[in-house]
């Protein structure tokens, strides 16, 4: 759903980035929302752990393209 052309996020409340919201953010996130999840992991090393921990739920399924792109920039980040 979009308000004032931003993605409302059924899981993300306060601005905080939840296993849930990450999930969210990813599965159905358009740049502008990649964008913010992607400031917030480099500046919060517990987010970008989050963004491995939901991207490795999803490491089975070769066609979730978009948690295999967010995995192996985690991992790139987190080593």
């Amino acid at each position: 759903m979009l308000y004032n052309g931003i993605m409302l996020h059924r899981h993300l409340t306060h601005q905080q980035f939840t296993l849930a919201a990450i999930d969210d953010v990813i599965a159905r996130g358009r740049r502008d929302d990649w964008a913010a999840l992607r400031q917030a992991a480099l500046a919060d090393r517990a987010v970008m752990e989050k963004v491995l921990r939901v991207c490795q739920a999803h490491s089975a399924d070769l066609y979730a393209q978009r948690y295999h792109f967010w995995k192996q920039y985690a991992e790139r980040h987190l080593t």
